[in-house]
């Protein structure tokens, strides 16, 4: 059983695998990204996203940051959309950042991949990242903690210029997991963060240019 689980937590996702290529960061790029989290830059983005988040969810007409619920298929998620004043960079490292704090809940980076498409009139670009829980049993009930399913994170992008992250929790349906957690405490412990100070929102310009 224990082999089976390890295997079902670490495979590779379906059959489309093909048409992606593995998502390298270049070693300047991932100093660069150190860099931006050692100075905490994404405070000013992560407690603004979560705030708009539920105000989505309460029909509470915002003016912040636009968000967009998501339900397809029993994927439980929510697309935040890229605005100008963050700056292509800083969208990037938003996108490595929320994987690094899935990561932090006792979950496994399964993949990171790239897949550019050539449509007639623009080309779509997805970066991805998805995430396993660690296969652990649960104490109490002897079944594998699932915590939240497998999380997906997406930076979709249109000609170059970044259009939308997405974020996305799919449970387990079989009884040998505990009941996943819902995509309501996913958000709570990954995006609700404090507000940015003067001198972190001074760092937004900094890392804006992609």
């Amino acid at each position: 059983m224990l082999n089976f689980l390890k295997k079902l937590l670490s495979a590779d996702r379906g059959a489309d695998s093909t048409n992606w290529q593995p998502l390298e960061r270049t070693p300047a790029e991932q100093t660069a990204h150190s860099q931006w989290v050692h100075q905490r830059v994404y405070l000013n983005w992560m407690g603004p996203f979560f705030k708009a988040y539920h105000f989505r969810k309460a029909g509470v007409t915002d003016r912040g940051f636009r968000v967009q619920l998501a339900d397809e298929c029993g994927r439980y998620g929510a697309l935040f959309f890229f605005d100008p004043s963050i700056g292509p960079g800083n969208f990037r490292h938003l996108f490595d950042f929320i994987r690094d704090r899935v990561l932090a809940l006792g979950y496994n980076l399964s993949t990171s991949d790239r897949r550019v498409l050539h449509h007639p009139r623009y080309t779509e670009t997805i970066e991805k990242h998805f995430l396993k829980p660690q296969p652990k049993d649960c104490t109490v009930t002897g079944r594998c903690n699932q915590r939240f399913g497998t999380v997906t994170v997406d930076l979709v992008s249109i000609n170059g210029q970044p259009g939308f992250i997405r974020f996305f929790s799919n449970p387990y349906q079989d009884n040998i997991f505990t009941v996943a957690k819902s995509f309501d405490e996913l958000m709570d412990a990954v995006f609700n963060l404090p507000p940015a100070d003067a001198e972190v929102q001074a760092r937004i310009k900094e890392y804006a240019k992609a």
